[in-house]
């Protein structure tokens, strides 16, 4: 029987050897190891013995080296990385830009900016009220996430959150919600909105400046205080903002090794408020901020994190067909738990 207070013995499984590769991969120390086993009920002669068994492992100096293959990845990153440090970074703004222009300082340097002036003559900007929205495709069937306060994880989880309704009665809720998070028309309900709204496409100028021809974009609608977590996309993106504001907080994209980035395209990293005790290898991590006004647009560049915060009722249509290559989703790694 243990003396009151002992821990319990445990015996060492494939999960506690998991833990002993990994570590030693990331560089702790073979004592140390042994010293949390022995803590967690593990004798010690049994814990020494994994551990040893661990280093003399020829699968593990195989994986080491690929460890060192990314170490060295990740330092040609941190090159960039400390650069922009040197000085202060802001998105600039130009106006109406040439497609030429654009392509050759922004989209094929992965650089942001937000293009002002192509949207003056818009008419989705004066046309797309709650009145409008509301009398010309109230009773189309259109799909939203809900509950996205109940669940820190609602955009990895966004499959479960997906609820159907009339426009119409969802309209309602934006103009009399407040400020809130918990609702949200985004990109991940396009599957089935991209019909029930495809009129309000045609309310948008072609940007054949830089999109192909009878580019479609995805339909963005909700309250205030909606929140789109740190992520990076797959491809380049245009935010084309017709209503209301929105905050952006981007990384640079040669930050992935600090952003704690272990699920897909996700970060855990509250854009609201950085813990630095939880994350603190964002201590020194470039965050770039702008307020996307109403007739902007925001170039995304593939790759770049971006935290988005709706500071007002809010419409975005953001679109990924842009006249030249964006396919960077077919190598992308298809195990996504990094």
């Amino acid at each position: 029987m243990n003396r009151h207070g002992a821990v319990p013995q445990t015996d060492v499984n494939d999960s506690w050897r998991g833990w002993i590769a990994e570590n030693l991969i990331l560089g702790g120390h073979p004592e140390t190891l042994v010293g949390i086993m022995v803590q967690s009920g593990i004798v010690e002669s049994s814990a020494r013995a994994e551990v040893d068994a661990a280093l003399r492992s020829p699968y593990l100096r195989g994986v080491s080296r690929l460890h060192n293959r990314l170490a060295k990845r990740d330092w040609v990153l941190g090159i960039q990385s400390r650069l922009n440090q040197l000085a202060q970074y802001e998105v600039p703004r130009r106006e109406r830009l040439s497609g030429e222009v654009f392509l050759n300082e922004h989209y094929r340097r992965n650089q942001p900016v937000i293009i002002t002036g192509m949207l003056d003559d818009c008419a989705a900007r004066s046309r797309w009220t709650f009145d409008y929205l509301a009398a010309q495709l109230g009773d189309r069937e259109v799909e939203v996430q809900f509950g996205r306060n109940a669940d820190p994880d609602y955009e990895l989880n966004s499959m479960s959150h997906k609820r159907r309704m009339p426009f119409g009665e969802y309209v309602a809720m934006v103009r009399d919600a407040g400020v809130t998070n918990d609702f949200y028309m985004t990109a991940n309900n396009d599957g089935h909105n991209r019909d029930a709204l495809r009129e309000l496409m045609s309310d948008l100028p072609p940007l054949t400046e830089y999109l192909q021809e009878g580019s479609n974009g995805f339909f963005w609608f909700g309250p205030a205080g909606t929140i789109t977590p740190f992520h990076h996309d797959l491809t380049n993106n245009f935010m084309i903002q017709i209503a209301g504001r929105k905050k952006v907080r981007l990384i640079a994209p040669c930050d992935t090794p600090k952003v704690y980035n272990q699920r897909h395209c996700f970060s855990p990293v509250d854009g609201r408020n950085i813990d630095l005790q939880r994350f603190p290898m964002m201590a020194d991590v470039p965050v770039i901020d702008c307020v996307l006004e109403p007739g902007e647009i925001l170039f995304l560049p593939v790759g770049w994190w971006h935290f988005v915060e709706a500071l007002d009722v809010t419409i975005t249509v953001s679109t990924t067909h842009f006249k030249w290559d964006n396919d960077f989703y077919t190598h992308y790694p298809r195990n996504q738990d990094f």
